[in-house]
């Protein structure tokens, strides 16, 4: 029986052949690791839910279409908003041609005073570095400025604003633009919320 297991190896070139199948084993799952890895197979890539697709939602009036059917359930029912959050991102900047306007506006008598909402914002920078937004605090009391810095967090990173403000006429805030222009300070007007 010894010398039959001989004449198997002599055969099959020294190797047993459950090695060999040992191996392809083996070097499958490996090239099964990496297809799936580099994406070159769909279930190892990670999909994001891009929304509805127009051709799985239905048209007012016709029949029930997938993304109306109560199985679905890929978006959620109400979304979800953070108001605190989301509104200080969101900015609206005043042109100076306007904040000259309207200054024009509340110097003329008998003339409608242009009432908005809430008052007007000189934002002077926004630093991504806290001591960057209190060193131009500093340069500004050195102006005759009381100025605030608000931090406030865009996009996963937090920014330092420098604001001067709130002003309730356009009239003092085109003043005091004027002011630190002269001082070589760039500044923006902003609509308060």
């Amino acid at each position: 029986m010894a010398a039959r297991k001989n004449k198997q190896a002599v055969r099959n070139g020294g190797f047993p052949a459950w090695g060999w199948v040992l191996i392809g084993l083996v070097a499958g799952g490996l090239l099964m690791a990496m297809a799936i890895r580099g994406g070159w197979f769909p279930m190892g890539r990670v999909y994001q839910n891009p929304g509805p697709r127009p051709d799985t939602t239905q048209a007012r009036g016709s029949e029930r279409g997938l993304a109306d059917h109560p199985a679905s359930t890929a978006r959620p029912d109400k979304p979800s908003y953070d108001f605190y959050k989301v509104l200080p991102e969101k900015e609206v900047v005043i042109p100076d041609a306007e904040i000259s306007r309207r200054a024009k506006a509340e110097e003329q008598p008998g003339a409608h005073k242009i009432t908005d909402s809430g008052g007007y914002l000189l934002q002077v920078g926004s630093f991504p570095n806290a001591a960057d937004a209190e060193a131009m605090k500093a340069r500004l009391a050195l102006q005759g400025f009381v100025a605030r810095v608000q931090p406030v967090t865009i996009n996963g990173q937090t920014w330092n604003r420098v604001r001067l403000g709130p002003y309730s006429t356009a009239a003092k805030l085109e003043t005091d633009k004027q002011r630190l222009a002269s001082a070589g300070i760039k500044a923006i007007a902003l609509k308060e919320h």
